[in-house]
């Protein structure tokens, strides 16, 4: 199968945003906080408080980029296909190396000395139940699991609405991502109390307006290259500078904040990441390659496999240019992100060469192409 081959860009530049990410809250975590944020964040100086902003605000479009990644592909399921097919192949591709990590991450810690055995047999109790304690990142698996279980349910009525019915649900998903600012100001809403949190707008929001958007996006949207270049730019730089100011006008430095309070604005389902994801995918949207560098196609297949390590080597590297060999704020973030990044990549890499590895780091598959999307045919 032929490549849609702006899907491997955005799928290497969100699996790197990721890890700038993470990479960022090394800067902003409290004492005694893991490689990511905890509860309570604390800015050390003004130097942190806007690199960290803008760093860690313009990566949070990469969360829902890689969700659009799977919509657009997966949705609607293929004419024919069952329930229970669809589950098998998704079920197949994602678990097995889900499940090694999770593993993974409750174990080997213990080698040097991150936890004790204690943790570690804990982490492995719950396995059934999330993920471990210095496994965070993981979270995602949870909510990108649900979307998979809801395509086959939703395939019917996305197969079969129109243009302006899917117009009406992303409506109302954007309503949706406005409510975490609009409760800053007037509160509960729309039937939230604090004996119900489903509000009236509960069944449009979440990630699955992000699919939604995706199939309106290849299906209904026959903008030229032009048009969505320019309406996508702008909704970048719009989306961007709001996710980056909400942090840094809250994140006051030697005051100890509530992580939540100070990270609103980078919720990924809030107004501004919305629009920020949004113009970067109609951007990524233009590239109009006939096949990507064999680089980015080789990184694409093996992000899944990078996803998932990418902790083990982040601390590594936090130790190195924030500790033993100390960079300036500016230049130590993207370095730590930089050589996590590669350094997931030639792991990846490596193991991709054992036999069986897909069932380790998975296995990036071909994306077919569909001539009667305008996004690919423009």
């Amino acid at each position: 199968m032929k490549r849609i081959v702006f899907l491997d860009y955005v799928r290497v530049v969100a699996c790197f945003l990721v890890m700038l990410v993470h990479a960022s809250e090394n800067f902003y975590g409290a004492p005694g906080s893991t490689d990511m944020a905890g509860p309570q964040s604390l800015l050390l100086n003004e130097t942190d408080r806007l690199w960290v902003s803008v760093y860690d605000g313009f990566s949070r479009m990469s969360v829902p980029l890689f969700i659009i990644v799977s919509a657009f592909l997966l949705v609607p399921m293929k004419s024919g296909e069952t329930m229970w097919s669809f589950y098998r192949s998704r079920a197949l591709r994602i678990l097995p190396p889900f499940i090694i990590f999770l593993v993974l991450y409750s174990t080997l810690p213990m080698l040097w000395g991150q936890i004790d055995s204690a943790t570690s047999m804990t982490d492995i109790s719950r396995i059934p139940l999330n993920f471990p304690t210095l496994a965070g990142h993981l979270w995602f698996m949870y909510p990108l699991i649900g979307l998979y279980l809801f395509i086959p349910i939703i395939s019917p009525w996305i197969r079969n609405a129109g243009k302006r019915e899917e117009i009406f649900f992303i409506a109302l998903f954007a309503l949706s991502t406005c409510m975490p600012w609009m409760a800053r100001v007037w509160g509960e809403l729309w039937g939230q109390c604090f004996w119900n949190e489903y509000h009236m707008l509960w069944y449009f929001s979440g990630y699955l307006g992000y699919l939604v958007l995706a199939h309106y996006i290849r299906v209904h949207l026959g903008w030229s290259r032009r048009r969505r270049l320019t309406a996508g730019g702008l909704a970048l730089a719009a989306g961007a500078f709001v996710t980056i100011y909400s942090f840094y006008i809250q994140a006051t430095p030697g005051v100890l904040h509530d992580t939540p309070v100070i990270e609103t604005g980078w919720a990924f389902c809030t107004i501004n990441c919305l629009v920020l994801t949004a113009g970067a995918f109609l951007m990524f949207t233009c590239i109009g390659e006939k096949a990507a560098c064999p680089a980015v196609t080789e990184i694409s297949k093996l992000s899944y496999g990078m996803y998932l390590m990418h902790i083990f080597w982040l601390g590594f590297w936090v130790g190195i240019f924030k500790t033993d060999y100390p960079l300036p704020t500016p230049a130590a973030i993207p370095a730590i992100a930089i050589a996590t990044f590669l350094s997931c990549y030639a792991t990846a890499k490596v193991i991709s060469l054992v036999p069986g590895s897909k069932w380790i780091i998975g296995a990036g598959r071909g994306f077919r192409f569909s001539k009667s999307s305008p996004v690919l045919a423009s």
